[in-house]
C-alpha cells in the first residue's frame, strides 16, 4: 500500500517568477479602473491581488509599506501602490503604479463634471441628486463613525475630538490651525501620559501566502538603499516640478488669477489630508465655498457624491472642485468653459497628488533600511482624533444644507431626512456598500422629484 502523499503547504509553492515593468503595468492600469470601495476597499485588492494571489510582495514587507504610508498625509492607498511599483521597478515603477491610479478617476471625474454642470437642470439628473445628497449626509456620519470607533480609546483623545468640533463649529477656526493645535497637544500628551497616545499602524504579518517576489528575506534592491546623493536630487527634481508649473501660472495669469490660486490651495491640502479625504474636505470646503466662491455649497455635497461613485482616491474629488471653478468663472473666456474646466482639473490634481509622490520616492530608502514595524507618533494620534471633530462638523454642515435647503427659517425638507436615515441603517446597520446606497437613495429621490 502506498503511503499517503503529504499535503502540499504553502511554502511548498514555486518561487514567482521576475515581473517585467509591462506586466506591471498592465495590472497597474487595471487597478485604475477597479479601485472602488475608498482606501479600505483599494487596499484589500491590493492585498488580494498582490499578495494572496500574484505573490509580487510578501505579507510582511507589504503591510511594512502601508504602515509608512499611514502616517504620512496624503491616500494611503494611492501612495502603497507608488511604493511596492517603486519597489519592484525603480522610479518609473512607482510613477507608473501611482499615476495609474489617478488618472482613470481624473478623466471620469472630468466627464461627469461636465455632465453634471451642463445637464443638472434636467429633470432626472437634479431628480437623482436630490435622493443622493441625504445619502451623502449619512456617508460623512458613517466616515466620523468609523475613524471614531479606531481612534477615540480614552478620554483624552475623545475630549481632543470633542475641542476640534468646538474649534470648527462654534469658533469658525481654519482647519491647519485646529491640527497644529493637536498636534502640539500630542507632542506633550505623549511624553506626560504616553500609554494615553500610543495607537499603531497595522498588526504584523502573521500568515505567509507562499514565497514571492520581494519576500520576507529578499535582500534591499539597490535603488531602494537610502542615499543622500539621491536624496538631494529628488528634493530638487520635486521642487522644479511643483516651481515651474506655478511660477508659469503666476506669469500668465498673476497670483491672484483663478488657476495660480487653485495651484497654491490645493499644494496647502495635499499637506493635510491626514486621516484621509474626508479629514480634508473641510479645509476644502472652507477656501473653496467660503473664501475663494468656486463652487456652491450644493455642488460641493454633488461633486462629494461623484467622487464616492469613482474610482481612484476620494480625495480626486478636487478636481471636480477645479473644474466646476474654471468652468462657472470662465477662465479662458465663455466659449472655452469646458477647457478651462479640465485644465483646473488636470492642475489641482498635479498640485494635489505631487507630495504625496515624493514623499514615497523620499523615504521609501529610509523605510526599506528597516523592516521593523512603523508605529503612529503621539502627535499623529492627536491629529486623527482631531479629524473625527471635523469631520462631524462637516456631517452637520451637509446636513444643513439638505435639510434645510432654504436655511432655518424655512421648512424642514421631510423626504430628505427620511432618505438620510434610511442611508445612515443601510451602512452602520446592514453594513451595505457605499455605491450601492447612493445608486438606491438616487433612484428613490427621482421617484420623490418627479411626484412632487
Amino acid at each position: 500500500m502506498s503511503p499517503t502523499p503529504s499535503p502540499v503547504t504553502e511554502q511548498d509553492l514555486p518561487q514567482p517568477r521576475s515581473i517585467s515593468l509591462h506586466e506591471a503595468f498592465l495590472f497597474w492600469l487595471k487597478l485604475g479602473f477597479i479601485s472602488f470601495g475608498g482606501p479600505a476597499g483599494q487596499i484589500s485588492i491590493m492585498h488580494q491581488e498582490l499578495v494572496e494571489r500574484r505573490r509580487w510582495i510578501s505579507e510582511r514587507r507589504f503591510l511594512h509599506a502601508l504602515n509608512y504610508c499611514m502616517v504620512l498625509p496624503g491616500p494611503e492607498a494611492q501612495q502603497l501602490a507608488t511604493y511596492i511599483g517603486w519597489l519592484m521597478h525603480r522610479t518609473w515603477g512607482g510613477v507608473i503604479a501611482g499615476g495609474l491610479f489617478v488618472l482613470p478617476s481624473l478623466f471620469i471625474l472630468i466627464a461627469l463634471s461636465w455632465v453634471y454642470i451642463a445637464f443638472g437642470e434636467v429633470p432626472v439628473v437634479a431628480g437623482l441628486f436630490y435622493g443622493i445628497k441625504p445619502a451623502v449626509t449619512a456617508i460623512v456620519v458613517q466616515a466620523a463613525h468609523r475613524i471614531g470607533s479606531r481612534a477615540l480609546k480614552n478620554g483624552w483623545l475623545w475630549g481632543i475630538a470633542a475641542a476640534s468640533f468646538a474649534a470648527i463649529f462654534v469658533l469658525n477656526m481654519p482647519f491647519p490651525l485646529i491640527v497644529l493645535g493637536a498636534a502640539v497637544i500630542g507632542f506633550f500628551g505623549g511624553r506626560l501620559a504616553p500609554e494615553k497616545f500610543r495607537a499603531g499602524g497595522h498588526s504584523a504579518a502573521k500568515k505567509s501566502f507562499g514565497p514571492a517576489v520581494i519576500d520576507d528575506d529578499t535582500p534591499t534592491p539597490e535603488h531602494a538603499r537610502f542615499s543622500g546623493f539621491k536624496l538631494a536630487r529628488l528634493a530638487v527634481i520635486g521642487a522644479i516640478l511643483w516651481a515651474l508649473p506655478m511660477a508659469m501660472l503666476a506669469a500668465l495669469f498673476g497670483w491672484e488669477g483663478t488657476l495660480t490660486q487653485m495651484a497654491w490651495f490645493f499644494t496647502k491640502a495635499a499637506l493635510l489630508t491626514f486621516g484621509g479625504a474626508y479629514a480634508v474636505l473641510p479645509y476644502v470646503y472652507q477656501g473653496a465655498v467660503g473664501h475663494f466662491g468656486w463652487l456652491t455649497p450644493t455642488q460641493m455635497i454633488d461633486g462629494l457624491a461623484l467622487g464616492e461613485t469613482t474610482p481612484g482616491p476620494l480625495i480626486m474629488v478636487v478636481a471636480f472642485v477645479g473644474f466646476i471653478g474654471a468652468y462657472v468663472h470662465q477662465v479662458f473666456g465663455p466659449d472655452q468653459a469646458f477647457v478651462a474646466g479640465a485644465v483646473a482639473a488636470t492642475l489641482v490634481t498635479w498640485f494635489t497628488f505631487l507630495p504625496s509622490f515624493l514623499f514615497i520616492l523620499a523615504g521609501g530608502p529610509l523605510v526599506e533600511s528597516t523592516h521593523n514595524e512603523l508605529t503612529f507618533t503621539a502627535p499623529l494620534t492627536a491629529i486623527t482624533a482631531a479629524v473625527v471633530g471635523v469631520i462631524l462638523n462637516l456631517a452637520c454642515f451637509f446636513g444643513y444644507h439638505v435639510l434645510w435647503p432654504k436655511g432655518f427659517e424655512g421648512p424642514l425638507d421631510w423626504p430628505s431626512l427620511l432618505i438620510a436615515m434610511a442611508a445612515g441603517i443601510a451602512l452602520l446597520r446592514f453594513k451595505r456598500g457605499v455605491i450601492e446606497v447612493l445608486i438606491g437613495c438616487g433612484l428613490i429621490g427621482l421617484v420623490v422629484h418627479l411626484m412632487f
